[in-house]
């Protein structure tokens, strides 16, 4: 049997806080190959996740602890759908080949994430071009664009 435990989830917040990603992951599938991917994700606030998509399949939110921001995208880039796990929603199922970003609103978050497998690494093509580039300082403000970002309004990277 496997199982997600307090402790466990603490271990794994801990993991996160000290990762220079700033997340970790606990998987409960056996392997990549897994037809179903099934695992815990801690992810500080600060936690950059790129807007990208997964064109192979669906992918199922559930956050155990805390709250998430859940971002889906058209396109172009523009807001087309603003969730707040833990909030305003219990479980979030983002459609295949759908944009999205999470953004982990309080310390010591973690999320549970099923997919169907096997695991596929998000590619290049994946990831939203908008986004793109820059470095720790515009991935900032990336992360406090997506705190404040609502239906209808488009991330835009700032160039001196």
């Amino acid at each position: 049997m496997k199982s997600l435990t307090p402790h466990s989830l603490d271990d794994l917040a801990r993991q996160a806080a000290q990762s220079p990603r700033r997340r970790a992951n606990h998987n409960l599938h056996d392997d990549l190959g897994d037809p179903v991917q099934r695992l815990a994700i801690a992810m500080e606030p600060d936690t950059v996740v790129f807007p990208h998509r997964h064109p192979q399949t669906f992918e199922l939110l559930y956050p155990l602890r805390g709250r998430f921001l859940v971002l889906h995208f058209d396109d172009a880039g523009t807001v087309t759908r603003r969730t707040m796990l833990g909030e305003d929603s219990a479980v979030v199922e983002t459609p295949a080949g759908t944009w999205h970003a999470v953004l982990s609103l309080d310390g010591g978050g973690v999320i549970f994430e099923v997919k169907q497998g096997p695991y596929v690494a998000v590619g290049d093509d994946d990831t939203a071009a908008w986004s793109k580039g820059g470095d720790a300082t515009s991935h900032a403000a990336l992360v406090a664009w997506y705190r404040e970002a609502q239906t209808g309004m488009h991330f835009s990277r700032k160039t001196d």
